[in-house]
């Protein structure tokens, strides 16, 4: 097929609400070259990169600050101590939670999602009790709610999506019975970018006395959440996709919900007395966070709960979304290209087919042309069975990513057409 562009649509270039080119510095690894191109890192949904303040704050605590928490009087223990447990006001505020102790520091939204599953559904649910998810999840909401309908004999009921990868919410609020226990739905599709009406359908949950869990790993990076406002029972994310240290996370829950929940993990510190006949809990959030936890992980966040803070969530939002705007804006020019999930709401991210070229191939070729971007089902098959296809290319893009990116993206694009044809 001839790789023939269309006309291009006029475009208006927006300004950044910040200095793009200062923030930029103050990632280093954005001035790498591949393959003799400048890289266009364009894989964020996967992992953001991390800034030097975090980085530093990352050292500082390793060469000058480490020790073990809460089991010891000494300056360095104290010291560890309170940064550990300082990052956790600064979540709290992040996700506008009401108390520290509704923040549960987990290795990220997938064990968020587990210790949920382990806590709350193997205590309360039973045989016949249902779970409500969508179609547009990532595995980690779906495996393991499998996995408890598998122990306990409960029913998974999915929300279908239409052609554009919005969720039909006719049908969601069809799927409420009787015997519904829990909702566990995406706040934003990784794999489409959909940015799906939780709020509303929380309240729908709500009316009819069931619990709502969010996975908000892909939300967390663009979107200011205020947990408050949505009025979720659990909210979770992961610390690497927000420009964080990887292996650590964190869950929110609403007090009452995780005061009556079962243990995820025995071990030390979430105990208050042991004896051989019997143990007695840690009170909230220390019941949860067994053991010696990622406490360079936890400061780590906290670091990059500043940075973000600084640049200000709906700055972000805003140039993330003149992002997606011209991206998207620059792919109707081209022809034989895909967009896989036109939602009218949706965060920075484009998943796309180039036609007669195997995505793996796409991504191989575009690697060659200095950009990043992820080939795959994205831990999302259901949403490629979906939509018909074995897997897609994804361009997710940050607030550090610039337009020369999104043309050097498009003109990779062209490339690999020409390859091809």
């Amino acid at each position: 097929m001839s790789a023939v562009a269309k006309s291009a649509p006029a475009v208006i270039v927006g300004t950044p609400p910040f200095d793009l080119a200062r923030i930029r510095r103050d990632f280093p690894i954005l001035d790498l070259t591949v393959n003799g191109r400048p890289l266009a890192y364009l894989d964020n949904a996967a992992s953001a990169q991390m800034p030097r303040p975090v980085i530093d704050r990352l050292i500082q605590y390793e060469t000058r600050e480490h020790a073990n928490i809460h089991r010891a009087v000494h300056y360095l223990s104290e010291t560890a101590t309170a940064a550990y447990e300082g990052a956790r006001g600064k979540v709290r505020r992040f996700l506008n939670a009401r108390e520290e102790r509704e923040v549960i520091y987990t290795r990220g939204a997938t064990e968020a999602i587990n210790l949920v599953m382990h806590g709350y559904g193997r205590k309360f649910l039973t045989e016949g009790d249902e779970i409500i998810v969508s179609q547009l999840e990532h595995h980690s909401n779906i495996v393991p709610w499998q996995m408890l309908c598998g122990e306990k004999g409960c029913k998974l009921r999915v929300i279908p999506c239409d052609e554009r990868g919005v969720l039909d919410l006719d049908a969601y609020g069809k799927l409420f019975n009787g015997h519904t226990r829990l909702v566990a739905i995406t706040h934003v599709s990784n794999a489409l970018g959909t940015i799906n009406p939780v709020k509303d359908m929380i309240a729908t949950a709500h009316a009819h006395g069931v619990p709502v869990l969010v996975d908000g790993a892909q939300a967390a990076p663009h979107l200011a959440v205020d947990v408050q406002d949505l009025d979720c029972d659990f909210y979770c994310f992961s610390a690497h996709k927000l420009c964080g240290p990887t292996g650590m996370g964190a869950l929110y829950g609403k007090a009452g919900l995780l005061e009556k929940m079962q243990p995820f993990q025995g071990g030390g510190d979430m105990i208050l007395s042991v004896t051989f006949e019997k143990t007695v809990y840690n009170v909230i959030p220390h019941k949860f966070e067994a053991g010696t936890p990622h406490i360079a992980g936890a400061v780590g966040l906290g670091a990059t709960m500043d940075y973000l803070a600084a640049i200000g969530m709906d700055n972000i939002a805003a140039w993330e979304h003149a992002l997606l705007s011209y991206a998207t804006q620059q792919f109707e020019t081209l022809d034989g290209v895909r967009i896989i999930g036109t939602a009218p709401e949706k965060a920075a991210v484009l998943s796309f087919e180039v036609k007669g070229v195997h995505p793996h191939d796409v991504g191989t070729m575009l690697n060659e042309e200095g950009v990043a971007v992820r080939t795959g089902h994205h831990c999302a098959q259901p949403v490629m069975q979906r939509f018909r296809v074995p897997a897609t290319a994804r361009a997710s893009f940050a607030f550090y990513n610039t337009m020369a990116e999104v043309d050097q993206l498009v003109a990779g694009i062209r490339r690999v057409q020409q390859m091809f044809t």
